[in-house]
């Protein structure tokens, strides 16, 4: 799914980014999360910078591979809830607006290229659909997820949709409704993190890339394009966006659940 004009990629590097650091280099395209003064909480504007670089790498057949990571001590706090809010806009970004809504759900699932989450901290809320949307998760070992949101009066309606597709709908739904933290070994187990690394952690990102590096890129962006139409329906993210949005705007949130 792409959000911008041939144009406005074929400039994809001319541009400022504001909340992210990219690089690209033989083939596989690191995106890295860059606001650790607020915990790379999820601002609409950063959505958008995702966006940008989804519908790039989407266009480039020289990418085969991405990998998602972040600085500071928390891998993402979720959504920017103040900023949705208050309609807070950032500065020093060149990014062009999207020719569509940005839906996160669905942007991590119409990337039809292997994509893997490298989590070096804990992950909260709304952060969920990144590791979720990724198809393998390396993680480091005593970290910490947490769905929080209904100790603040919301409910984690994207995240449900997202998570129930990996670990079911029942376990799901038990941990959106209790908002209880998960360790690494919890999430392994339940088949959110697919490994835990202490150390050595740029070996396995190696080792994750040269497992199919020999296989058929054209059938893997096939494969997984034909997932993501047989087991998502994006209407469904997109309903669950507009809820979403209605419940931070109420004015019972306290403010103690902006980040």
């Amino acid at each position: 799914m792409n959000y911008f004009s041939d144009i406005q990629l074929s400039n994809f590097w001319e541009n400022k980014f504001h909340f992210l650091k990219l690089n690209e280099h033989k083939g596989v395209f690191t995106l890295t999360l860059d606001r650790a003064n607020k915990k790379n909480a999820l601002h609409p504007q950063m959505i958008n910078e995702i966006a940008f670089c989804f519908s790039y790498i989407s266009v480039n057949d020289m990418i085969r591979f991405v990998i998602i990571r972040s600085t500071g001590d928390t891998f993402s706090a979720g959504a920017d809830l103040k900023a949705l809010k208050y309609s807070i806009e950032p500065h020093h970004s060149t990014i062009p607006e999207p020719s569509k809504k940005v839906i996160i759900g669905n942007l991590f699932n119409s990337l039809y290229k292997p994509k893997l989450a490298v989590v070096e901290g804990n992950i909260y809320a709304g952060a969920c659909l990144i590791v979720a949307g990724c198809n393998y998760v390396i993680s480091a070992p005593n970290l910490s997820l947490s769905l929080p949101e209904v100790k603040r009066g919301i409910f984690p309606l994207q995240v449900m949709e997202s998570l129930s597709h990996i670990i079911g709908l029942k376990k799901t739904i038990d941990w959106c409704i209790r908002g209880y933290k998960i360790d690494t070994n919890k999430a392994f187990e339940w088949g959110i993190v697919d490994e835990i690394s202490s150390d050595n952690i740029e070996e396995k990102i190696n080792k994750w890339i040269n497992s199919f590096t020999a296989n058929s890129q054209r059938a893997i962006e096939f494969g997984l394009k034909i997932y993501h139409k047989h087991f998502h329906d994006n209407s469904k993210h997109e309903k669950m966006e507009k809820l979403f949005k209605e419940m931070v705007n109420q004015d019972h949130l306290s403010d103690d659940f902006q980040n």
